[in-house]
């Protein structure tokens, strides 16, 4: 069971099979398991039954590579035509 509050409204949303949803400007929606809403941030998860692990699954070298990486730009290629 799956207890969710909107901070927005201040309702508090339980998760059953049809659709829950707190009708402000946020829209907090709970189906079941998932949550949606146009900010998350404003959505406060009070009770799981799942806990959530937040492993680093890429060390701070692949970090560093995938920033780098990002920062590339990309090269045009000139052609001639025959």
């Amino acid at each position: 069971m799956l207890i969710v509050r909107c901070k927005t409204c201040n309702r508090e949303l339980l998760s059953t099979p049809k659709l829950q949803c707190c009708g402000c400007p946020n829209m907090t929606t709970v189906v079941g398991e998932k949550i949606t809403a146009v900010d998350l941030g404003k959505v406060l998860l009070i009770n799981s039954e799942k806990t959530i692990k937040n492993n680093a699954i890429l060390t701070s070298d692949d970090l560093q590579y995938q920033e780098d990486r990002r920062k590339r730009k990309v090269r045009k290629l000139n052609f001639e035509e025959r």
